[in-house]
C-alpha cells in the first residue's frame, strides 16, 4: 500500500526517519519505506488494510521514543547528498552540450582534465603504474589530438563511476557502523552500596556504573574500582584482551571478558562509539574480501600491459586511433568498480533480512565453508527458555528460591539466566541485593554469599562435582525423579542442595528443516555441541537428524574442536548465543551470533542473525554463494566485452570514441547490475 501524506509536500529527514522507525516497530508491518522528498509512504503489511490506516491516523511524532543515535546516523541525508551529486553531474554534461558555446565547453573540459592528468603524474612520480595513469594518458592523448569530445566523454563516465563507488562505499560503511553501534537498553548504576538496573538513557556524565563479566561497556569513562581483561577488538581490531584497573581509560563498545569494573562515566552520548567504528572500518581492511583484494591488485597489474599494448599497436600500425582504442578500453576500471560494489551490496542486502555482516571477507568464507557447528541452548532451542517448576529440597517456598536465583542471575548474560529473571519478574518477586560480590564461572555457574552463607547456583557438574555439594538426606528419590526432558539449575547453600529450577528449553520448530536445507546449500558436516548430558544431547541430535554431536563440553572444548577441523582443511562456521560460545566464535572461520544472545557473543561474532527463526542461516549461505557466482560472472563479462573492444579497435573496425563509450557504458552497467539484489 502506498500513501501520500497530504498535510505536507515533503518531510524533513528527522520526520521521515521517525515515521519509518515507528512503522518498523509495528507487528503487522512487514516492510516500509518513507520517501521524504514527496511525502509518500510505501507499506507491506499483514492483516486488514483498515488497521494500517487507523495506525497511521493515530501516529504522533512526539510520542515515538527513538533509540539513541537513530536520527543522527540514519544515512538518509547521505543518500540525498549523492543523489543530488549524480543528478547535477548528468545535468551539467548535457546542459553544457546543448547550450554552452563550443569554446567554453572545450575550456571546461580542459580545466577538468587537469585533475585526472595531475593524479596520473603523481602516481608516476612515485614510480608506480596504476589505473589513474591509464586514465590520464587516454585523456591527455585525446586533448593533444584536439579530440575534446572523447576526452569529455571519458571524464563524464569516470565521474559517474567515482560517484557510484564512493556512494556505495560510504553507505555500506555507514550501515555497518550503525549496526555495530551500541543498542544497550539498561545498565547497572551504582548508588552507595546498591546496584540499580536503570535505562541507559538515564545515565549522565559523572555517574558510576558497574559492568559485569561478559557485558559490553556502554559508555566512555575510566575505571574507579575493580580489575578486568577487556576485549577492544571492535574498536582497535586487536583481539588480545587488555588488562584494565584503577584510573585506566575505557571505551564504549569494548567487552569485559574477565572480572568486573566500576566505571565513572565521562561521556554519556553514543556518538563517539559510532565515529570510532566508522574510522576503524575505513582505515582497515575489515570490509575487504580476498576477491576484492584480488580484483584491485589485478586491475593495477594490468596497467603496464595495457600501456605496453598501446605502444606496440602504435609501433606496428602508426595509427593513433588504434593506439587509443587500447588505451581507452582497459580491464582495470570495471574490475575496481564492480567487485567492491558487489560485495558491499551483498552486505546491504543481508541487512534487509535482519542479518548484520561485519565485512565482505566473511561472506566469502561462508561461501567456502563446508562444516557448521551449532551450540544447542538458545540456538537450536528457542531463544526464550522458560521456568516451568521450582522444586524445593529444604522446605523453603519455591518463590523464595526463585527470588534468590534471580538476584544472582540478573547480573550475567545467558538465555537460562534470562529465563530465571523473567520468571521472577512475572511473579512480581522484587528484591534488594541479597548477596556479596558474585563470581561467574563460564559454562558452570555462580558462586557468592547470601546472608553470610556460601551460595552456589549452576550446573549439576559445577554444584556437585566441583563444589562438593550434597543432596539432603531423605530427598534422594525426589532428586532422581526430576523430569529428564527439562534443563536444570541447581541451587545450594552451605554445600547442601536447597532447590532445583526446571527450565523448558524446547527445540525450535524449524530447526530440523533448516539443517536439511543447510546440507542442500553446501554444508557437508553439521555438528551439535552442548554442555547438556549425553542423554539430552543424543535426543536432540536424533530429533534433528544430526549424526555428529558432543555432550558435556566446555567452552574450550568447542574452540579446540573447531581448530582441529580447520587443521584438517575444513572451513568452519560456528553458531552460538552465549558467553561460553565466544572462544569458539573467535576460532571459527565465520562466527555467527543470535541477536538476542549475550553481548560478548554479538560483539565477537563476524555475523549476527535475528532471533525469530534459523532460516536466516539458509538465506545467508545462499546469499554468499550467489555473491561468489556474481563476481565470477563479472570477471567473465569484463574480460569478454573489453577483450572484444580492444580487438575491434586494433583491427580498425570501430573508432576510439565508440569503443570508449561502449567500454565505459558496459562498466557502469556491470556496476549497476552488481548493486541489484542477489536473492
Amino acid at each position: 500500500m502506498r500513501i501520500h501524506v497530504v498535510s505536507q509536500k515533503k518531510m524533513t529527514h528527522e520526520e521521515a526517519d521517525t515515521l519509518e522507525y515507528f512503522l518498523h516497530t509495528q507487528k503487522n508491518v512487514i516492510k516500509s519505506k518513507v520517501y521524504d522528498r514527496i511525502g509518500d509512504v510505501a507499506i507491506e503489511y499483514t492483516g486488514e488494510r483498515d488497521e494500517i490506516i487507523t495506525l497511521l491516523k493515530s501516529y504522533e511524532k512526539e510520542s515515538v521514543e527513538l533509540p539513541t543515535g537513530l536520527i543522527e546516523n540514519s544515512g538518509r541525508a547521505l543518500n540525498d547528498k549523492y543523489k543530488e551529486r549524480l543528478i547535477l553531474h548528468v545535468l551539467l554534461r548535457y546542459v553544457g552540450k546543448l547550450f554552452f558555446p563550443r569554446p567554453l565547453r572545450y575550456a571546461i573540459i580542459g580545466f577538468n582534465a587537469v585533475r585526472y592528468i595531475s593524479e596520473g603524474l603523481k602516481v608516476l612520480w612515485k614510480h608506480r603504474l596504476e589505473v589513474s595513469v591509464l586514465d590520464a594518458t587516454a585523456i591527455a592523448v585525446s586533448l593533444i589530438r584536439a579530440d575534446f569530445e572523447t576526452a569529455g566523454s571519458i571524464m563524464f563516465l569516470l565521474g559517474i563511476g567515482e560517484q557510484l563507488e564512493e556512494w556505495t562505499h560510504k553507505k555500506s560503511v555507514d550501515d555497518l557502523a550503525r549496526t555495530m553501534s551500541l543498542n544497550i537498553g539498561k545498565v547497572w548504576l551504582k548508588t552507595g552500596t546498591q546496584q540499580i538496573l536503570v535505562p541507559a538513557s538515564e545515565i549522565r556524565q559523572g555517574d558510576d556504573i558497574i559492568v559485569h563479566m561478559g557485558n559490553v561497556v556502554p559508555f566512555d569513562g575510566y575505571v574507579l574500582e575493580g580489575e578486568a581483561m577487556v576485549n577492544q577488538a571492535s574498536l582497535t581490531g586487536e583481539s588480545v584482551p587488555v588488562a584494565k584497573d584503577y584510573n585506566d581509560s575505557i571505551f564504549a563498545g569494548t567487552i569485559v571478558e574477565e572480572g568486573e569494573l566500576t566505571i565513572r562515566v565521562t561521556a554519556a552520548e553514543g556518538k563517539g562509539r559510532y565515529d570510532r567504528i566508522v574510522s576503524m572500518i575505513e582505515e582497515t581492511e575489515k570490509l575487504k574480501s580476498a576477491m576484492e583484494g584480488k580484483a584491485a591488485h589485478l586491475a593495477d597489474r594490468l596497467v603496464p600491459y595495457t600501456l605496453g599494448g598501446a605502444a606496440l599497436t602504435y609501433f606496428f600500425t602508426r595509427n593513433v586511433n588504434k593506439m587509443l582504442s587500447v588505451l581507452l578500453v582497459d580491464f582495470s576500471c570495471a574490475l575496481k568498480l564492480a567487485m567492491p560494489i558487489a560485495v558491499l551490496s551483498a552486505i546491504r542486502e543481508a541487512r534487509m533480512h535482519d542479518i548484520t555482516v561485519k565485512g565482505g571477507k566473511y561472506l566469502e568464507a561462508l561461501a567456502e565453508a563446508d562444516t557448521i557447528v551449532f551450540d544447542k541452548t538458545g540456538t537450536l532451542t528457542k531463544a526464550t527458555p522458560t521456568v516451568v517448576d521450582v522444586v524445593s529440597f529444604d522446605g523453603r517456598e519455591p518463590d523464595e528460591l526463585l527470588r534468590i536465583a534471580a538476584c544472582l542471575e540478573e547480573h550475567f548474560p545467558h538465555s537460562m539466566a534470562k529465563a530465571v529473571v523473567d520468571a521472577a519478574i512475572e511473579k512480581g518477586l522484587e528484591h534488594n541485593e541479597l548477596h556479596t560480590k558474585a563470581t561467574y564461572v563460564v559454562a558452570h555457574g555462580i558462586s557468592t554469599t547470601v546472608d553470610g552463607k556460601e551460595t552456589i547456583l549452576g550446573s549439576r557438574h559445577f554444584v556437585f562435582e566441583d563444589e562438593g555439594c550434597q543432596v539432603p538426606a531423605g530427598k534422594e528419590e525426589l532428586f532422581h525423579n526430576l523430569p529428564a526432558h527439562h534443563s536444570h539449575l541447581f541451587l545450594a547453600i552451605e554445600k547442601m542442595l536447597v532447590g532445583v529450577i526446571c527450565i523448558e528449553d524446547p527445540i525450535r520448530g524449524e530447526a530440523a528443516e533448516v539443517i536439511r536445507q543447510l546440507r542442500e546449500v553446501g554444508f557437508q558436516k553439521v555438528v551439535i555441541m552442548t554442555g547438556d548430558s549425553e542423554r539430552t544431547a543424543a535426543s536432540v541430535a536424533k530429533t534433528l537428524g544430526v549424526h555428529e554431536y558432543y555432550s558435556e563440553v566446555l567452552p574450550e572444548d568447542k574452540a579446540n574442536y573447531i581448530l582441529e577441523q580447520k587443521a584438517l582443511g575444513r572451513k568452519v562456521v560456528m553458531i552460538g548465543d552465549g558467553i561460553n560460545d565466544s572462544p569458539a566464535l573467535s576460532a571459527a572461520d565465520v562466527g555467527i551470533a543470535i541477536s538476542d544472545g549475550a553481548e560478548i557473543a554479538r560483539e565477537i561474532a563476524d555475523i549476527t542473525i535475528g532471533a525469530e527463526d534459523l532460516y536466516q542461516l539458509v538465506t545467508l549461505k545462499k546469499l554468499s554463494n550467489a555473491l561468489v557466482k556474481r563476481i565470477q560472472k563479472n570477471y567473465r563479462e569484463i574480460v569478454g566485452i573489453n577483450g572484444t573492444l580492444i580487438g575491434l579497435g586494433v583491427a580498425g573496425l570501430i573508432m576510439p570514441t565508440t569503443s570508449a563509450m561502449i567500454h565505459n557504458t558496459s562498466t557502469l552497467l556491470i556496476g549497476v547490475e552488481s548493486m541489484t539484489d542477489l536473492l
